[in-house]
Formats: C-alpha cells, sequence, structure tokens
C-alpha cells in the first residue's frame, strides 16, 4: 500500500504508457494550433511517439502553436476525483513557478477540494524546471512511492535534487523564442542570419535565461560535451536528452554520454505544450550533478 498518490500534469512529459504502468494521476494541459486560418484546440495527452513526430512536422509546414496555463477547473477536477477514489495523501508536479503561475493554482485547487474532504492533503512540487527535468524529478518520486516513502519525504527529497539539475537547451529557430517574449525581434532577425544557435538554461528561480550563443549545431553540441567534461554526472548518472525533431543532434549526444560515461541516457520526444516555445527541430540535454545549477 502506498503512503501517497502521485500526479503530474503533462508539462513533466511522461511518456502515456510510462504513467500507465506505473499508476501514476495524469492531468494534460491544453494547446491551441493555427494552421491555414484556422484555430484547434487539443490536449497534451499523447499516446505513440508519431503523434509527436506528426505535431513537429506541423510545425515546420508553417503551423504556430500556442499554449494557455491549465485552469482552475480542470485542477480541481483532477484532484476531487482523486479524493473521491479515497486518495489523501497526493504529491504533485507542475511546471516552474518561474514560467507560469500552475503552481499556485493547483495549491489553490487542492486546497479547495480538502473543504469537502478534510483527510484529502496535496504536496505540490515546484521543480523549478520542466519537460523532462520535472519528469526526473516525478521519477525520483516514483521511487520514493515504491519504496514506501511519505509525502513529505518525497518532497523534501525532490526539493533537495532541482538545484543540481543542468540544463542544456539548443532552440533552432529564434522566432519562437520572439513570439514567447524571450528575446527581441532584431536579436531573432540577426540569430537567423547569422546561424546563432542560443543556449539556454533554468536558472535558481527557474526561469530560463540564455547563458551562451554559438554558430550552428556543431559548436552548441561541443558546448554541451565541454561542460559535461567539466562535471559530469553525479552519483545519481542520470542524463535526460529530448528533442522536438533533431534527432541527428539527440542521437549524437546520447552517443557521447554512453561513450564518455557509460550511462544509458533517457531519450524521448519533448511534449507539445513546451514545444510550442522552443519549436521544432530544437534539442536539450540535462543531468544531475554535486553541483548547483550553473555553478560550473
Amino acid at each position: 500500500m502506498y503512503q501517497f498518490t502521485l500526479s503530474v500534469d503533462s508539462t513533466t512529459d511522461l511518456y502515456h504508457d510510462f504513467v500507465e504502468e506505473n499508476d501514476i494521476k495524469f492531468v494534460p494541459l491544453t494547446f491551441t494550433v493555427e494552421k491555414n486560418g484556422k484555430m484547434e484546440d487539443r490536449l497534451d495527452a499523447f499516446t505513440c511517439e508519431q503523434e509527436y513526430r506528426d505535431f513537429y512536422n506541423e510545425l515546420q509546414g508553417g503551423a504556430f502553436s500556442k499554449t494557455a496555463m491549465l485552469n482552475y477547473e480542470a485542477h480541481y477536477e483532477h484532484f476531487r476525483k482523486i479524493a473521491q477514489e479515497g486518495g489523501k495523501d497526493v504529491v504533485h508536479f507542475t511546471i516552474s513557478s518561474g514560467l507560469a503561475r500552475t503552481h499556485e493554482v493547483a495549491k489553490q485547487a487542492g486546497a479547495d477540494v480538502k473543504k469537502e474532504f478534510p483527510d484529502f492533503n496535496l504536496f505540490v512540487v515546484d521543480p523549478l524546471t520542466t519537460t523532462v527535468g520535472a519528469g526526473f524529478l516525478a521519477r525520483m518520486a516514483l521511487k520514493y512511492r515504491n519504496e514506501g516513502k511519505t509525502a513529505q519525504e518525497t518532497c523534501d527529497y525532490c526539493n533537495s535534487l532541482r538545484q543540481h539539475i543542468q540544463h542544456f537547451i539548443v532552440a533552432d529557430d529564434l522566432q519562437y523564442l520572439k513570439k514567447g517574449g524571450r528575446i527581441s525581434a532584431a536579436a531573432a532577425a540577426i540569430g537567423g542570419v547569422l546561424n546563432i544557435k542560443p543556449i539556454i538554461s533554468f536558472n535558481k528561480e527557474g526561469k530560463l535565461e540564455p547563458i551562451a550563443k554559438v554558430r550552428g549545431v556543431k559548436k552548441a553540441i561541443s558546448f554541451i560535451k565541454e561542460k559535461m567534461e567539466k562535471e559530469g554526472p553525479d552519483e545519481l548518472g542520470y542524463v535526460f536528452i529530448v528533442n522536438t525533431g533533431n534527432e541527428a543532434a539527440a542521437n549524437e549526444l546520447g552517443d557521447f554520454v554512453r561513450s564518455r560515461f557509460g550511462l544509458e541516457p533517457y531519450m524521448q520526444i519533448m511534449g507539445p505544450v513546451i514545444g510550442s516555445h522552443v519549436g521544432p527541430n530544437a534539442f536539450a540535454l540535462g543531468y544531475v550533478t554535486k553541483s548547483e545549477r550553473n555553478e560550473f
């Protein structure tokens, strides 16, 4: 019997089969695709890799995707259903508070469910990251859940890990970052002409910030390799690699991790909610170090 229920929203980018096999409660966020002058609302609830590839092929073909924060009602219904099924302590993972207010919305919904179900207790983990970085923390929570740890022990452990996750995110087209307000229109135009690849990371507040600009994918990959040579993965041995269509770059990094560190990285395609912000043909690598975030 588990001490708590594990819950995630879709920004953790845990694949459908993994969620189902491990009894994780899942709530999908929404996104909207604009294509040929038409708007279509969709759920971030893909069930196979081909759906991810089809989405990025759409973006490559000229479609545009935008996202909205998961609303209060969806959170409330999600947590209320867990409470109705007998769930008491729930550990829930959202997107970084540095990117969206989803963390606060979830906490409010949980507090309101508790009014009807007094034994219901929601522990919301702010991962200060997103996509597979948040997914890594959710995996650690799964390990703790399966070992019989309490919700509080699990939250404390995940909170102790989050500042040790290093991120290197390489966007292909600066226009997506411009649309999201991350860079200026002038910088986006210059980057396109010069083939500049910004390398982005999460700071300690869970916000995205550029840490380097290089020319071309090869130099971006070299930058990441050099960082990993400076300080490699800690004893957890956890490395994750994700892409939005640039599987060649992802595979090159995967081969490097295997040959240099003898580790098998978690490799997957990024979900549409976070992928809407970085755009197609991007790739990213993250791993856990003894040093804190961006301190080496």
